[in-house]
């Protein structure tokens, strides 16, 4: 079956991009290129451009995905664009894609149909090298670690209490639990070891949060790599490894640029996981993007109830911004799945699940609520979308007071999310709301944790493992109580259970581990059986891609 979105994508008129650049107010010598169409921007620009025009931040989240597809990276694209069209000076701030979905079932980040960001291929493939440099950085701590091990274990280390795991970009469950220094003397001192992907490792969010090279280097230096044999916390300032990582990662730092179909700038840097870690681009490339432009349209992974928490709770207050705005997207497919529709039948027209599936978004428009700020529900119209069911929904957003703007920006690009736009930049200008996040910092870790999994969630209560409780309790002792909690959760399902949909009622959460992120600044709190390193599923799409004798890639999405 030929993949339209590819096929779209290698059709794009692309500017170059100095052009783009120079759209912006940058000159030539702000930018490190690669290629025409790629280039990143040098960290001294935004010293340059001082507090510039501090432009709105809209978040772009959804209701619990579902295998129908929600579209909020095609719809984050499409509205960019449609701020364009309606003469607003606007940026596009998204994450890098990950090689592990990208081979597996997701697919990429780069939008689809006419909101994709360009070059497509490059974006879903090696792009500027980003994520390879944050392996490398990751996995140069390990050797670190091992080599420490092997010539005498200075610090002490315990290494049966080494947290620190080795990284690699793809989803391969055979890597979760590995034996690591067999071999014999020559070969290090043999012990049990695993993989993250690399979008879950603390290097990412520590890249992600960074606000300039220095403070890379600060948080890299307080990681945490596991424990003394008499349980005294190791860093990897004290593997003096700290400057070799900064070293790695310093043109990884640097925000990129590229556009999309439609010409309208777009900084793709980072991409941390939402089900594990924080889920949000880069605050460099954020602030950057409020130096440059009027409006920063930017999206969090997965549901409201992941990324969103994690953007307004965590990002924000690290960032030092306030959002103006929230777009919500929901998709009638989607929405009947929580409804208890399976995917082969959605085709069909189905009230009542249309009418049950609301709940889930009933609950998230909730949640954006909860922390006091104007959105907008953005209805992502399919083609198998009946008037019935489109004309259910809307009357159910009327009815129940909440502004919504039907969205066709895979079929339209910019044009198809103008009346999106319109509504937001209304909601924008006629806010009187104040932002305010969930929880102080000074809350217990499990205050905030059980503030998170009620409020967000639903949540009738949490349950904590004696694992976590005797954390919660070393952890005050180190003094990490006060941080930020992000949660380690599915992003199937409101619950703890991926094959719980729609909005379920009176469930526990339950907690089954906590581990320290001391250098992004949260606590992750892992829940149900949520896994660090991901696993292929039955048919990888990566089975479906191949390369034409001219180069061209096919099978991407």
């Amino acid at each position: 079956m030929e993949n339209v979105d590819l096929k779209i994508a290698q059709q794009a008129q692309m500017k170059k991009i100095i052009e783009i650049a120079q759209s912006l107010g940058l000159k030539a010598d702000d930018l490190e290129l690669y290629g025409q169409y790629k280039a990143k921007i040098h960290l001294d620009v935004a010293k340059r451009l001082g507090k510039g025009k501090n432009g709105k931040v809209i978040l772009v989240t959804a209701i619990n995905p579902t295998p129908a597809g929600e579209g909020k990276s095609t719809t984050t694209v499409g509205l960019g664009q449609a701020f364009t069209k309606i003469g607003k000076d606007a940026i596009i701030a998204l994450r890098e894609p990950s090689f592990g979905p990208v081979m597996g079932v997701k697919g990429g980040a780069a939008g689809g149909g006419y909101s994709q960001v360009v070059p497509m291929e490059d974006l879903n493939l090696h792009f500027t090298g980003d994520i390879h440099a944050i392996t490398t950085a990751n996995n140069a701590v390990s050797a670190m670690i091992d080599n420490h091990l092997h010539q005498g274990n200075a610090l002490n280390i315990d290494p049966r209490r080494i947290s620190w795991k080795r990284a690699l970009d793809m989803n391969d469950r055979s890597l979760r639990q590995v034996i690591v220094g067999l071999g014999g003397f020559g070969n290090s001192i043999p012990r049990e070891d695993g993989f993250n992907i690399t979008v879950a490792s603390e290097i990412m969010a520590v890249l992600c949060l960074a606000k300039d090279l220095n403070d890379l280097k600060t948080r890299v230096k307080r990681i945490v790599i596991g424990y003394t044999y008499d349980r005294q916390v190791v860093t990897i300032g004290d593997l003096k490894a700290e400057g070799a990582v900064t070293l790695i990662l310093k043109d990884a730092l640097q925000p990129n640029l590229v556009q999309t179909l439609e010409n309208t700038p777009a900084l793709v840097h980072g991409g941390p996981f939402a089900n594990i870690a924080h889920g949000c681009n880069s605050i460099i490339a954020t602030n950057l993007g409020r130096q440059l432009a009027e409006y920063v349209i930017t999206e969090a992974g997965f549901g409201a109830d992941l990324g969103a928490e994690k953007f307004l709770n965590i990002k924000t207050q690290q960032a030092g911004f306030d959002p103006s705005a929230v777009v919500l997207v929901a998709t009638i497919r989607a929405l009947k799945m929580h409804g208890g529709v399976k995917k082969q039948d959605l085709k069909e027209e189905n009230i009542e699940a249309l009418k049950k599936g609301l709940e889930n978004l009933a609950k998230h428009t909730e949640t954006i609520q909860a922390f006091n700020l104007p959105y907008v529900v953005a209805i992502n119209h399919f083609v198998t979308d009946t008037a019935l069911e489109v004309q259910v929904l809307s009357e159910w957003l009327e009815s129940n007071n909440h502004p919504y703007a039907l969205s066709r920006v895979w079929e339209k690009g910019g044009e198809g999310a103008i009346e999106l736009a319109e509504k937001l930049v209304d909601v924008i200008e006629n806010n009187t709301r104040t932002f305010k996040r969930l929880y102080e910092l000074d809350m217990s870790l499990e205050e905030k944790i059980r503030i998170i999994a009620t409020t967000v969630y639903g949540a009738k209560d949490v349950s904590f493992s004696k694992v976590a409780l005797t954390q919660l309790r070393q952890y005050k002792k180190h003094g990490w109580d006060k941080l930020q909690v992000c949660m380690a959760k599915t992003q199937m399902s409101l619950s703890d259970d991926p094959k719980v949909y729609g909005r379920p009622r009176d469930f526990t959460i339950t907690v089954r581990e906590l581990r320290p992120s001391i250098g992004a600044g949260f606590i992750v709190a892992l829940t149900g059986e949520m896994m660090t390193m991901p696993g292929l599923p039955p048919r990888p799409a990566a089975m479906d891609m191949d390369v034409d004798d001219d180069g061209n890639a096919k099978g991407l999405f």
